[in-house]
């Protein structure tokens, strides 16, 4: 007798981390059902079909604002990865753009996983903005899944993009609260800024900001030394091993609360530093001024790293693969 697949539900398809993670979950032989905005729209969804070759995948319509429209992908799920979140750093209006979606689209999520009765467990993609943005100073400070992002202080200082951190933090908590009110099983990890090859058919913003160093793109450069002031550290990971953290901790009894998935640590200084010398021939510029050159902290992987998760990327396998779909893309002169 052919045992039932199990069915895993990702919320939110078409984005950089969400792409990968379907196709890992594919991989491994689960069956998947994805949300997207527009599943007409070819060009956002072209890269969702071409994964279809690899296994059982559906595409759904629904909307984070939209309460019922995820009653259908997670009907019959036993996993739910949620993994789509409103991301618009021009945002003028921060409290409608991004705040209150996002909150909101955590709740429709999980209400419809409450309805389902089959969710064994739901995996929220949170973020290192709802971790390390806090008032401390000095240099060398950890952090660990205990801290949380000061709302307080970025709603009242309003620091650039303070919008991004905000929604990112209160979506998380109130992930908890609705969580421990409904019997939920949850997980949330927390990635870094995330690079490696993309499949979608734009270039992540994400995997633009980890380059820019290389590319020189002024506007990222100023934006990746605002997120060290801001944050406290340059934090990177791989997308794939940031997939991988989702699967493991889908799927490992024993795992419960938040997990930082974050393979290295650095600053900009730093990063230049090493980007220099592992590619002269994009002559990065290593020359700061008074940037200050060590990152305040580091954001902790043991919690992760002791349930038995490895990482297989470091800074230099990260790197050396994004360089080469930016090469691939024809993004590099």
């Amino acid at each position: 007798m052919a045992t039932q697949k199990k069915i895993a539900c990702v919320v939110g398809g078409t984005g950089f981390v969400a792409s990968c993670l379907i196709k890992h979950l594919l991989q491994k032989g689960y069956a998947v059902n994805t949300t997207v905005r527009d599943p007409d729209n070819q060009k956002k969804v072209s890269h969702l079909k071409a994964l279809q070759e690899l296994g059982e995948l559906k595409l759904f319509r629904a909307d984070l604002t939209d309460e019922g429209s995820f009653d259908a992908p997670i009907a019959g799920s036993d996993f739910v990865f949620h993994v789509a979140t409103p991301v618009n750093f021009a945002s003028e209006d921060p409290e409608n753009d991004m705040i209150k979606p996002a909150i909101e689209g955590v709740q429709n999520v999980l209400k419809a996983c409450v309805k389902a009765r089959t969710v064994k467990r739901v995996i929220l993609t949170s973020s290192a903005a709802a971790v390390s943005i806090n008032k401390q100073n000095g240099t060398g400070l950890v952090l660990d899944e205990n801290s949380w992002t000061d709302v307080e202080f970025l709603s009242s200082e309003k620091p650039p993009t303070w919008g991004y951190p905000a929604s990112k933090t209160l979506a998380e908590k109130a992930a908890w609260k609705f969580a421990q009110e409904n019997n939920i099983d949850l997980i949330t990890v927390i990635p870094t800024l995330m690079a490696g090859p993309s499949l979608t058919p734009d270039t992540p913003s994400s995997a633009g900001l980890a380059m820019c160093l290389i590319t020189g793109d002024e506007f990222l450069i100023n934006g990746m030394k605002g997120m060290q002031m801001l944050s406290g550290s340059i934090s990177i990971a791989h997308v794939e091993d940031v997939c991988r953290a989702h699967i493991f901790l889908a799927e490992k009894e024993s795992a419960s609360g938040r997990y930082i998935c974050c393979a290295v640590n650095t600053s900009v200084p730093e990063l230049a530093k090493f980007l220099n010398k592992r590619y002269p021939e994009y002559k990065v510029p290593t020359d700061f001024g008074d940037f200050p050159s060590k990152a305040k902290l580091i954001l902790s992987s043991e919690k992760l790293i002791s349930e038995g998760f490895n990482f297989k990327f470091g800074i230099e396998e990260i790197y050396d693969q994004t360089v080469g779909y930016f090469k691939a893309k024809g993004l590099l002169k």
